[in-house]
């Protein structure tokens, strides 16, 4: 009985200890082994690169050797001790140093508005063009966008159809094309030199597009010269039928819309808008006039001041602060940036507020704008195209004694808040629904009658 249950050289206690024997000895080589990687890698500054897999046999023939590289495992699997965790932290902190430093970026960037047309700077500009491909008035008409010293749809327009026409005075034709191929190419610098500068507005687009027609309908006969008179006759022809003579037909037709004794509201600052309560005002129509205004370009100042010095009674007041004065309201006339084929009207930000206000409180709301600000795009918020005022502007209307001050605390602010980031949109959209009429060059129509306005310019 005690040799069946004790067999010589076959104890059932005496086997299991020699595997546990070997199972213990390899884990300890594996952590040397894996200390001595880490360690070597926190020194040369880099992340040792990772072995391809290999079979467990394979592993269990190369454990002696520590010439194969291998990747330390993360976390508690890798058997390390406190000591080889210290080791291996300036190595994770410099291989997750990367990503963090992505991520603020894009934290930064707010990906929401990365399509938006982000300001630029004048020292951006003048580093990242070619001065011999761009002309001076280019270059010039370029940093004043960029600085915002040129603003509304009208003046952006006006400004860039002249710099273009010194650019075709200015051209001469090599002698291996001919003017209506080459000149067509040796605007494209110029005009995506003024687009790098700021977007593009949808009066300039269709300008520019109006341009290039002309210079493909040259004769390949005509004299460069008088190519250059002809091209420049017709920038003037387009200024003067669609812009000024237009709005002098859409003055007139607001005017007839103003009553004596009436309040007129207006938003911002519009052209057309200002030429027709001006000429209103000369015509003896009785009114009274409320800017209303916002940051951060607080336009309605400069109206302000135009319609004060020509004697007409004004009211100032911010957007927050309307809901106080709509009820003495008559009309409402605002300008707008451009025009969309389901009816949307975009204009300064804000315009959409005051219009939902008029409509609540059943006052008319008309939109004054060109025709040649048309686009057949439609748009459905505004989102989908917009342009952010630069950080310059929240303060630039304020006394210097102020200004210096708050741009201190604004700065402050954003230490102390990193992932605070004041944006100001420029635009925004107003649906078809809060517009009364717009009031055109081709006559009063409603919002949704827009889309007929390609055909009636085919038409004429």
């Amino acid at each position: 009985m005690s040799e069946a249950n004790h067999p010589p050289n076959a104890s059932p206690s005496s086997a299991p200890p020699k595997p546990a024997q070997k199972a213990l000895t390899k884990a300890e080589r594996r952590e040397l082994q894996e200390r001595q990687r880490a360690a070597k890698a926190a020194n040369a500054g880099a992340k040792p690169p990772k072995p391809p897999k290999q079979p467990p046999q394979a592993q269990q023939q190369q454990q002696g050797t520590s010439s194969q590289p291998s990747t330390p495992r993360p976390g508690g699997s890798s058997g390390l001790g406190p000591a080889a965790a210290k080791k291996d932290a300036p190595a994770a902190a410099s291989s997750q140093s990367a990503p963090t430093a992505a991520v603020t970026d894009a934290m930064r960037g707010l990906r929401i508005f990365s399509h938006f047309g982000l300001p630029k700077h004048a020292g951006t500009l003048r580093s990242n063009v070619k001065t011999r491909e761009i002309h001076p008035a280019i270059l010039r008409l370029g940093l004043q966008f960029a600085e915002f010293n040129i603003t509304g749809a009208n003046a952006r327009c006006l400004a860039t159809l002249q710099a273009l026409k010194t650019v075709i005075q200015d051209y001469a034709t090599p002698q291996d094309s001919t003017m209506n191929r080459d000149l067509i190419k040796h605007l494209t610098p110029q005009i995506t030199y003024l687009v790098s500068a700021r977007g593009m507005s949808v009066s300039m687009g269709n300008a520019i597009r109006q341009i290039k027609l002309y210079i493909s309908g040259l004769s390949i006969d005509l004299p460069e010269q008088d190519a250059k008179e002809l091209l420049c006759s017709q920038i003037d022809t387009y200024i003067q039928e669609r812009i000024i003579a237009a709005d002098q037909v859409i003055t007139s037709s607001a005017i007839s819309k103003i009553q004596d004794g009436d309040v007129i509201l207006t938003y911002a600052r519009s052209s057309v808008v200002e030429k027709m309560l001006l000429e209103a005002f000369d015509l003896g129509k009785v009114f009274s006039v409320i800017v209303v205004d916002s940051r951060p370009m607080l336009e309605g100042k400069k109206l302000l001041s135009v319609l004060s010095s020509a004697g007409i009674p004004c009211t100032y007041c911010l957007l927050p602060a309307l809901g106080s004065v709509i009820s003495q309201v008559s009309k409402v006339f605002v300008g707008a940036h451009s025009l969309h084929a389901n009816g949307a009207v975009s204009s300064r930000a804000g315009t959409a507020m005051v219009a939902t206000i008029a409509k609540t409180h059943a006052i008319p709301f008309l939109i004054c704008c060109e025709t040649y600000k048309y686009t057949p795009a439609v748009q459905l918020d505004s989102f989908a195209m917009n342009e952010l005022a630069p950080a310059s502007t929240m303060h630039a209307n304020l006394p210097s004694s102020l200004r210096a001050d708050l741009r201190l605390d604004d700065e402050t602010e954003a230490a102390q808040r990193p992932n605070l980031h004041a944006l100001s949109p420029l635009y925004d959209l107003t649906p078809p629904s809060s517009i009364t009429a717009v009031v055109t060059e081709m006559g009063i129509i409603p919002p949704n009658s827009l889309a007929w306005i390609p055909l009636s310019q085919a038409e004429q």
